[in-house]
């Protein structure tokens, strides 16, 4: 019965002229207009190498692991960032004046940005900040734990500096370091096309949202048969969520595949995880559909409107009509951008742009999964306590 209900989905699918126009068509022509209208802008926004000042006192002195980091940061070739070693008022003076992006100001070990305005160099400086409390944090823990381990076995004679530098040799391969490849290939179209992948993904939530309705009794007459089969619901569920994201699957890579060999956009070396972040934010987007049909009890019309609405909005959210919204959220409101699956994914593709390591990538699947996961239990067990005194 579920192989049957898998194929009968697929079939009644394909057979939705309007659907597979949002789902196949409508992304390929929104890029083919991004390229059409934006193509020109390439060779002028390229991201250069920025300039910012660090308020050079006591705190800044004292902190090795940042001064090594920004050092690191700010010499080479692939540096990322110029730094000017100031004053608190100089630097306070070179940002009123545009000379630098924005500042770092450390009071205690801990720094405070200062910026003029948002954008991308700033998002930039605040996600490389932010990735070195993360790895201080777990070198600290590190360090606690094994002064405790000295401690319980009779050494009292701890010598932390010697105990730190041991832990920073053992994972000088594994910390992150911050790629500056926009100087070759990253633009700000580039970002645009990451967007617009995330949401063809988001929506996908319009095939799981018709899958689930041909399900429900009060949407039609297929509903109403399929209602007093003796099928169980998860059967239907599953094989319904399925087969909406093999369709949806199949609209998100035709896209890539435009977007790569046609379009020739560059996604950088790390195509074949493209392609893993892509498939999971499909499947993120089905689930929501799904989620949204078993939930709000309306006429289909009406689902419908939800639907591209809500996707539309978590689109916007996530940077399609500009990046410096997603710093703004993200500075102001950051649960909204946890909790936002076309975030995961737009977030996902930067951290592939941008970092050498793949936590914060890995992260982001991660919390597509387990969005997902609840967006279809939910829909189950709201479709199991569905009850029609008459139809």
């Amino acid at each position: 019965m579920f192989f049957h209900n898998l194929k009968y989905t697929l079939k009644t699918i394909f057979k939705n002229k309007l659907l597979i126009f949002w789902t196949f068509a409508f992304p390929i022509i929104l890029g083919l207009f991004f390229n059409m209208a934006f193509s020109d802008i390439e060779s002028d926004e390229k991201l250069k190498v920025f300039d910012i000042a660090v308020v050079n006192n006591e705190n800044f002195k004292n902190n090795t692991l940042y001064k090594e980091i920004i050092e690191e940061l700010s010499s080479g070739k692939d540096k990322v960032f110029n730094v000017k070693y100031t004053s608190l008022e100089d630097s306070e003076n070179l940002l009123k004046d545009d000379k630098i992006e924005g500042y770092l100001n450390f009071k205690s070990d801990t720094p405070n940005i200062i910026v003029k305005k948002s954008g991308i160099n700033q998002t930039i400086l605040k996600s490389v900040i932010e990735e070195i409390e993360i790895r201080k944090n777990v070198l600290n823990d590190v360090v606690e734990k094994q002064v405790k381990i000295e401690i319980e076995s009779g050494n009292y004679d701890i010598n932390t500096e010697e105990i730190v530098n041991n832990i920073l040799i053992r994972i000088d391969d594994e910390v992150v370091k911050f790629n500056n490849k926009s100087n070759s290939n990253l633009s700000y179209m580039t970002i645009e096309y990451y967007t617009l992948i995330a949401m063809a993904c988001m929506y996908s939530a319009m095939i799981g949202l018709t899958a689930i309705n041909q399900s429900l009794p009060n949407m039609g007459s297929i509903g109403k048969r399929s209602s007093i089969t003796p099928t169980k619901k998860s059967v239907i569920v599953l094989s319904k969520a399925i087969g909406s994201y093999i369709i949806s699957t199949l609209g998100i890579a035709l896209l890539i595949l435009f977007l790569k060999f046609l379009l020739k956009i560059d996604f950088g070396s790390k195509m074949l995880y493209v392609v893993i972040l892509a498939l999971t934010g499909s499947l993120a987007g089905t689930s929501m559909g799904i989620l949204i049909s078993s939930i709000i009890k309306a006429k289909e019309g009406t689902k419908v409107g939800i639907t591209i609405a809500v996707s539309m909005f978590l689109s916007v959210l996530s940077g399609m009509m500009g990046v410096t919204l997603k710093y703004v959220i993200d500075k102001n409101v950051p649960i909204v951008n946890l909790i936002n699956p076309n975030n995961m994914i737009t977030d996902g593709f930067y951290t592939l742009y941008y970092y050498d390591t793949l936590n914060r990538y890995w992260m982001n699947i991660a919390s597509l999964i387990i969005f997902s996961f609840i967006c279809l239990l939910i829909s189950l067990i709201s479709i199991r306590r569905d009850k029609y005194d008459s139809i």
